[in-house]
């Protein structure tokens, strides 16, 4: 009964190795070395055996190499060898010399055999956790998919085709994500960690790669190199905006990524739940690009600064809108997308001579309420009075209180001047 529990650990392990594509070398070694602990812990050492494995036939061989000695001088039964029993096991023996003669495993007893069993148990799930780690550090960055088998509060638990086990964080995924069990789903593999040799594969769908990711399945001139993503800024969810160069003039890099009747880009904005999506051609001209990534607004000039990454832009008052964009996505993503802080003013050329710049007023208005009027282009008191008072609160981001106050100083300054 022993020997056929041996057999059958050979077995399952031969198995395993078809499972876990572990290599020969490695599978024989784990076998060896598990044989040897157990001799170990039985007898003090493992270096006078030899063990030789055949995985492929499920046959194990043991000999033990032992030195004769005088029959009245055997101290270590396991290390040494009587000249009588020597002379039973080669004729030939003398004192001195080594003699090898084949041991059985299953001759150990059943609590070695359970010995071996959990040895070789830990170091196949070793094995096992090794490869999941050295497979998921090559994929960071690349798309994985999975099926839901779990779904709790903070994380949704899948597993790949060969039923590894991979994790999509609450924070990882885009705020209208709804996902229900045996669903597949597809994200970047964003990170892989290994505390405590426990390794866990952190998926990821906010990740600009994954949109990247997607734009080079989708775009076959991505994929083969004749259009570049030089940079993407995204707001999960909401909007995302994808500057694109091409190094072929004959490509428009824009038109390839849209695609026909945009049928390239649908395909991204519906796995990512609609996300709305601007593509805009790269340019090394900081000025330009800018301008580009404020689209659809239109600008009339634009002063930079190089020192500090700052961007005054000025609009038409019909455009600062657009600019800006609902809830300040737009504004947030070109400046994500340029690496500059973009300002927005009203174009004030046409300004009549009776309007006052909001700086005149930081004796009465406190600084930072002036910069957040500043940033949905309010530059001038007339053009804080003709924005509604709503609009003030909601995309100026001020308390109701603190426009009121505002309209009330402003309004008073022109009452006073007449």
């Amino acid at each position: 009964m022993a020997k056929k529990e041996v057999i059958s650990m050979i077995d399952t392990f031969s198995e395993f190795k078809e499972l876990k594509n572990i290599d020969r070398t490695t599978m024989i070694s784990v076998l060896e070395d598990s044989f040897r602990n157990v001799i170990a812990k039985m007898f003090g050492t493992d270096e006078n055996y030899d063990v030789i494995i055949n995985p492929d036939k499920g046959d194990l061989e043991i000999w033990r190499n032992r030195t004769v000695v005088e029959d009245s001088e055997l101290e270590d039964p396991n290390l040494e060898v009587t000249f009588s029993e020597a002379r039973k096991i080669d004729p030939d023996a003398e004192i001195g010399e080594e003699v090898t003669d084949q041991v059985f495993f299953e001759d150990f007893g059943r609590r070695a055999i359970l010995n071996l069993r959990q040895t070789l148990a830990s170091k196949i799930l070793e094995l096992q956790k090794d490869s999941l780690y050295n497979k998921y550090k090559e994929k960071i960055g690349e798309i994985a998919s999975g099926e839901v088998y779990q779904i709790w509060k903070k994380e949704i638990l899948l597993l790949d085709d060969e039923k590894e086990e991979l994790l999509l964080p609450k924070t990882e995924q885009i705020p209208s994500d709804f996902f229900r069990k045996g669903e597949q789903v597809r994200a970047v593999v964003a990170r892989v960690e290994n505390k405590n040799n426990n390794p866990k594969i952190i998926l990821s769908r906010t990740s600009p790669v994954f949109l990247e990711r997607l734009f080079e399945l989708e775009v076959p001139e991505i994929n083969d190199g004749l259009i570049t993503i030089k940079n993407i800024a995204r707001i999960p969810g909401e909007r995302a905006k994808v500057a694109v160069e091409s190094y072929d003039d004959r490509i428009d890099p824009v038109g390839a990524c849209v695609g026909m009747k945009g049928s390239r880009i649908h395909g991204i904005v519906r796995e990512l739940r609609n996300e709305n999506i601007d593509v805009i051609n790269y340019t090394s001209n900081m000025s330009l690009y800018i301008q580009r990534a404020l689209s659809p607004a239109k600008i009339s000039s634009i002063r930079l600064t190089e020192e500090d990454k700052r961007a005054e832009v000025f609009l038409r008052p019909e455009e600062v809108s657009l600019a800006i964009g609902k809830g300040g996505l737009n504004i947030r993503l070109a400046s994500m997308l340029t690496g500059y802080t973009i300002d927005v003013y009203r174009d004030i050329d046409d300004v009549d001579e009776e309007d006052i710049y909001l700086d005149e007023f930081r004796d009465e208005i406190d600084e930072w309420v002036i910069e957040q009027l500043k940033k949905v282009g309010c530059v001038t008191a007339k053009n804080v009075l003709a924005t509604s008072r709503e609009k003030l609160i909601q995309e100026a981001d001020l308390e109701e209180d603190t426009v009121d106050e505002v309209l009330s100083i402003l309004r008073a300054e022109f009452e006073d001047n007449e």
